[in-house]
């Protein structure tokens, strides 16, 4: 019979009951870990992640009011209160085992105990506790969900000249569990690949969790990505999963991996070795099982040189190596990506527009420098602004860009200079986010702040 994949605790003084309690259990479940003293339960509980713990009501000789009892479930449950506590009494303590229940315990048996019904109640507790974590997982992982796609692109893929290549790569390493890397330009649409081969994989009912870490702050890389314990930092008032937790079984996206510092690229590198993480402010590992998918527009390699890359953590993530083209290169995905675009904003705005043959041939003409994202956003502006039953060229603006690229410096205002100069360095280094910012003098946070302002 195949043993549950629980970690129990059995807590008893008669070292006898320990021994039965450990053979017995081995048996039915993976971990059983025994202890003679309550006054250990402290040490014990911030070591490890027990699923189920098994408490006897008395410690004393000749005591057998079951006050102990009562008073070390308090105690284990002012821990954490969604501790599965099953309790062992005699046959003259049932009252008081009752009172146990009220007071916050799963269930209790007897002592002397039936195998069958000792087993049957710790299994019933096992599946008790994993459905309580497959609940809160729901819920925080929804919670989490909730703000990324506020925050995601909706890109369709074509077959079309170079993706056809890519496209069977990605339907043969989907059904993976190879580590991916994508690489690309900012808008290329590394977020939907990402989802494309989770949606191919053998987890596509799991969680697809994206963490963008560009948007991160140094102090929220650690907490986000592994977790916090209660009272870790100041404003830590409660456990919180981090985004590896939240996602296991699943499969887990970190987008922009180049922004990770080089103290969490060891961590990472650990968490894929190990298949455990650590929360912040605690001592205990916790398993985890998930797939992982990175992507970023920086040079990894030459990051490398530098030393601002760890060159084991880069062997680790890219099992398999995707680059996506820029937009300009893939002419023959236009007019699809258009039309997609247009029957999304259609609906949204409640418009039947089509597209003109002028307005086609700008939009083919232009060199894309934000790649399908800004694609996107000039189809939006121009579903929103158009006033005939169809987009003109006007509508969709590409040519008052272009005008306004060469407009003399001196007939710019200030926010006019700004937003050129970041045009030009973007279309200098085509669309390298890491690199135009270097030239501009900015920081990449920075960069990306006035890409927002500027609807860039």
């Amino acid at each position: 019979m195949k043993k549950l994949p629980a970690n129990i605790l059995v807590i008893d003084d008669d070292v006898d009951i320990l021994v039965s309690a450990r053979l017995l259990l081995k048996q039915y479940f993976a971990s059983v870990t025994v202890c003679d003293s309550p006054k250990e339960l402290n040490e014990l509980l911030s070591r490890n992640d027990f699923d189920i713990i098994m408490l006897d009501m008395n410690y004393q000789k000749g005591v057998n009011t079951g006050k102990e009892g009562l008073y070390w479930l308090k105690h284990i449950l002012s821990i954490n209160p969604k501790y599965i506590v099953v309790l062992m009494t005699a046959y003259g303590e049932v009252e008081l085992a009752v009172e146990c229940l009220k007071a916050g315990a799963t269930d209790f048996v007897l002592k002397p105990w039936n195998v069958e019904k000792l087993i049957a109640t710790m299994t019933t507790a096992y599946k008790l506790k994993t459905s309580n974590t497959k609940l809160e997982k729901a819920e925080q992982v929804q919670e989490k969900i909730q703000k990324d796609m506020h925050r995601g692109f909706d890109f369709v893929m074509s077959e079309a000249g170079e993706m056809r290549e890519l496209l069977a790569t990605i339907r043969k390493v989907a059904p993976t569990d190879a580590n991916i890397l994508i690489l690309g330009e900012n808008g290329t649409g590394k977020q939907v690949v990402a989802r494309e081969i989770h949606q191919l994989s053998e987890r596509a009912g799991e969680v697809f969790m994206h963490v963008d870490l560009g948007s991160l702050s140094n102090q929220l890389f650690e907490s986000e990505l592994f977790g916090y314990a209660k009272g870790a930092f100041t404003d830590a008032r409660e456990d919180r999963a981090g985004r590896f937790e939240l996602c296991s079984g699943g499969t887990i996206f970190l987008d922009e991996i180049g922004n990770l510092p080089l103290h969490l690229q060891a961590k990472l590198l650990h968490v894929l070795q190990n298949r455990t993480v650590t929360r912040l402010g605690e001592s205990k590992e916790r398993s985890i099982d998930v797939r992982l998918l990175c992507a970023t527009n920086m040079p990894l390699e030459e990051m490398v040189g530098r030393g601002e890359f760890r060159e084991d953590l880069l062997y680790r993530i890219n099992t398999v190596e995707l680059r996506l083209p820029p937009l300009r290169n893939r002419k023959a995905d236009i007019p699809v990506l258009v039309q997609h675009f247009l029957a999304s904003y259609n609906t949204k705005y409640r418009k039947q527009l089509s597209v003109s043959k002028d307005a086609m041939a700008a939009i083919l003409h232009y060199h894309w420098p934000g790649n399908v994202r800004e694609l996107q956003h000039v189809i939006e502006r121009a579903v929103i602004m158009a006033e005939g039953e169809e987009i003109t060229e006007k509508d969709i603006s590409i040519k008052q860009v272009q005008q306004t690229i060469k407009v003399p410096v001196d007939n710019l205002d200030l926010e006019e200079m700004e937003q050129l100069m970041i045009r030009k360095a973007l279309d200098k280094h085509k669309g390298n986010i890491s690199k135009a910012a270097t030239e501009l003098g900015l920081t990449r946070a920075a960069l990306y702040r006035r890409m927002e302002k500027f609807n860039l």
